[in-house]
């Protein structure tokens, strides 16, 4: 015989008089801090050298303190200057160019346009002639470095060395050294208690009638588990989506004029529209009772160059309705209740592995590198495309995140990163949802994270 438990009882029981328990979701601060993003003054035929030379000038003198309290009085020569520098030591300052032939290049495009179809992109773009130089306004200089280490470094990342120059005219490398985290005065104190939902790579064109995105909805709306379960719902004060949520795959046209491929690209737009359709209806059940902020990624219908801007209303029309719903850019950097956060879609880590071919080292040590680099996208404009900024570089970065993301990663991961000058940063990856039906939340008080699976079963 099966004895009943008491909780199961009481709902198989006659309702009493008693009034439900009435549950309320705690209101939140909400500050928008990607206001570099949006500059108007963008004029696509100016050349990308501005951004590298503005990203130069603003990290060199980040790095000339950081340089005498790591290695003292040392001289930091100018790569002009280093003819009256052989074989004695010095410091040089400059932006990292890793040189790789298998790089995408628009010549190499131009050259080919001839063909048919078109190449299948690269895994990674490395090989064994790959070079790595330091540059700065003037020259450039060909760095001594093993194999091995060669790997751990990309392109856009402004760093100085200790080392140098030999007989050759290359330059050995004896220390690192990078911006560093940005320094934190104070801790953070939140001004309310709460927990943020991360989320990516919902993918509704493949995955619309999965139980697991049943199961997220009824949970956020605190329609699923018992009151306690709904009482610890209510501490969630917003759900923060990273990317690839109308898809987590591009399709593309390879049959260039021919009436095959007008027909694949019939396909491919009415997949597009009814799978915007499903993430509309999907969001309208959040953001009736809890804040969403949803960022576009590397798949969905937005441009492609970074920073993607949000997702138009037009696209959402239902609920971008909502006060409750806030299209954000990708990358994007927010404040909520005290708390910094930042992060992107996936693009600037995938690019950094397809740079580097690491596969054995995590997305999450990309992410807590480009933090030491000072950096959300370093390899941009070489291989990741970005807007040609020429006043100044928005992914340098200027705030200490207590949060930094990464979206549509294989796996979660979570790290709490502490820094020399008072940081402490939790670092997230953030899984793609479609695949591993997994979502991450924060607690904003301690940063603290729970991996919270929706899988059936």
């Amino acid at each position: 015989m099966v004895k009943i438990e008491d909780s199961v009882r009481k709902l198989l029981s006659k309702p009493g008089s008693e009034k439900p328990q009435e549950c309320k979701r705690q209101p939140t601060e909400y500050e928008d801090l990607t206001g570099n993003f949006y500059d108007e003054s963008n004029a696509f035929s100016m050349q990308y050298c501005h951004m590298y030379a503005i990203r130069l000038t603003e990290l060199r003198e980040v790095l000339a303190s950081r340089v005498e309290a790591k290695w003292g009085k040392v001289q930091i020569a100018k790569l002009a200057e280093l003819e009256d520098f052989e074989g004695k030591e010095c410091v040089i300052i400059g932006t990292l160019f890793k040189h790789q032939t298998w790089k995408p290049s628009i010549l190499r495009e131009l050259s080919e346009d001839h063909q048919l179809t078109l190449p299948e992109p690269r895994a990674n773009y490395c090989s064994e002639k790959d070079q790595l130089f330091l540059e700065d306004e003037m020259l450039r200089i060909k760095l001594v470095i093993g194999d091995a280490d060669l790997k751990n470094y990309v392109t856009g990342v402004v760093c100085a060395i200790l080392g140098h120059k030999d007989k050759h005219g290359s330059f050995v490398i004896k220390e690192w050294c990078f911006p560093g985290c940005v320094p934190r005065s104070l801790p953070v104190q939140p001004k309310s208690k709460g927990k943020l939902i991360f989320l990516s790579g919902l993918d509704l064109a493949a995955s619309s009638k999965k139980v697991s995105l049943d199961l997220l909805a009824d949970w956020i709306r605190g329609m699923a588990g018992n009151a306690v379960v709904q009482e610890e719902v209510t501490c969630v004060t917003r759900v923060i989506v990273a990317g690839n949520s109308v898809k987590s795959v591009t399709k593309t046209n390879n049959l260039m004029g021919h009436a095959e491929g007008k027909a694949q690209d019939t396909a491919i737009t009415a997949e597009v529209a009814a799978a915007t359709k499903r993430v509309d209806e999907f969001f309208i059940q959040i953001a009736e009772c809890c804040c969403v902020t949803l960022m576009p990624g590397q798949h969905d219908p937005t441009n492609i160059m970074l920073p993607q801007r949000p997702l138009h209303p037009c696209i959402l029309p239902r609920v971008s309705r909502f006060e409750s719903f806030k299209g954000a850019t990708n990358p994007w950097i927010g404040k909520i209740d005290e708390r910094v956060i930042m992060g992107s879609s996936g693009q600037p880590i995938d690019d950094i592995v397809r740079v580097t071919g690491a596969t054995d080292i995590s997305p999450l040590e990309w992410l807590e590198r480009t933090l030491l680099w000072r950096h959300m996208c370093p390899t941009a404009p070489d291989t990741l495309p970005v807007l040609p900024y020429s006043v100044k570089d928005p992914f340098i970065m200027n705030h200490c995140p207590d949060i930094y993301f990464v979206g549509n990663t294989d796996g979660a991961e979570t790290k709490l990163w502490k820094g020399e000058e008072n940081q402490t940063v939790r670092l997230i990856c953030i899984p793609k949802f479609s695949s591993t039906h997994t979502a991450v939340m924060v607690d904003t008080e301690t940063l603290d994270t729970t991996v919270i699976s929706f899988r059936k079963g």
